[in-house]
């Protein structure tokens, strides 16, 4: 017989790592001399940490929000969504009237030895630069692994 616990077992995104992601990325941020938002959210998607640099554009706010919750939501990166969509027009055109989902880069899934634990989404700077600010916060994960 299957041991209950095991199979609802599931790890979660603690505030003190959030934090630590948190830290991380507005450095990169900084060093980029960019003011970005930056949302980390935990694995069903809710705000977990967030920081919006000085004179980070209002829409960043929401928006790297969203950027969290859609790397958490589906478990993959923002910016892989278009290309796995360009050529589908009814997915292309469909998708992306789905609230709060993203498909261009600065969202990323936080994993922790390949187990989903939250997401984090930077906005404020071209997608790269927000991507940029995301794998640096994701380099504190390396050493938990």
């Amino acid at each position: 017989m299957t041991n209950l616990k095991t199979v609802v077992e599931t790890k979660n995104i603690s505030l003190a790592l959030a934090n630590k992601l948190l830290e991380a990325a507005l450095a990169k941020g900084e060093e980029l001399g960019i003011p970005f938002s930056i949302a980390i959210v935990d694995k069903p998607g809710n705000i977990k940490a967030f920081a919006a640099m000085d004179g980070a554009p209002v829409l960043s706010l929401e928006i790297s929000q969203n950027k969290a919750f859609s790397a958490a939501a589906y478990n993959r990166p923002t910016h892989e969504w278009y290309d796995k969509i360009k050529n589908d027009p009814p997915l292309l055109h469909g998708i992306v009237h789905t609230e709060r989902l993203v498909i261009f880069g600065g969202g990323f899934p936080i994993k922790i030895n390949g187990e989903l634990i939250g997401g984090i989404g930077v906005s404020g700077g071209h997608y790269a630069h927000d991507m940029q600010v995301c794998e640096a916060a994701l380099e504190v994960i390396k050493n938990f692994e």
